[in-house]
């Protein structure tokens, strides 16, 4: 039997057959009633977390396409402007805080991922000790390629932008914190 790649899963498809799928390899369709707050870009990074949240918080291999479609969804109506908050359930305000991912890149000059990181760190500690319960880092795509000085998207890029979202993860579960908060990276 051949070994699955780290950055894969087992999607089981209504017809009981299992297809190995990575985030990349993901197509979401969403009903066009549902979509219009949402770009594609928005989409393409909820799939990322829901895909993570199985593979790497409840590290399960095998997953059902319904399962999966019914945590897009739950993913999408809690983003989805308007949405109401069940009766019995009193709806408080989000406190959300962002950054500019690009205002950060230039700050520490080309090719300076070193300096990069320690900035991003210490913005994020910045932000949480305002006790958000949204914490969002806007611009990833220009900022790496700022950093990495592409003129066009390319696999160090790609690379670039999964450690960057992959060190605010652990940067964020680091932090202590009695609070339940969100990361966004976009």
């Amino acid at each position: 039997m051949i070994a699955l790649a780290s950055d894969y899963m087992m999607f089981k498809l209504a017809n009981g057959d299992t297809v190995p799928f990575s985030p990349m390899n993901l197509s979401i369709e969403v009903d066009a009633g549902t979509a219009s707050p949402f770009d594609t870009e928005f989409i393409h990074h909820a799939a990322n977390a829901v895909f993570h949240f199985f593979q790497h918080e409840l590290k399960r291999e095998t997953i059902s396409v319904a399962e999966f479609a019914e945590a897009m969804e739950k993913v999408l109506s809690g983003f989805a402007p308007g949405n109401a908050a069940a009766p019995t359930q009193k709806k408080t305000p989000l406190h959300v805080l962002e950054s500019d991912l690009v205002r950060l890149a230039q700050e520490s000059g080309r090719d300076a991922e070193l300096f990069f990181f320690s900035n991003l760190r210490e913005e994020l500690r910045r932000q949480l000790k305002q006790a958000p319960h949204v914490v969002r880092f806007r611009g990833l795509r220009c900022c790496v390629k700022h950093l990495t000085g592409a003129r066009r998207w390319n696999g160090r890029c790609r690379q670039l932008e999964e450690q960057i979202v992959e060190y605010l993860r652990k940067c964020l579960n680091a932090e202590p914190s009695d609070a339940e908060r969100a990361l966004v990276v976009d």
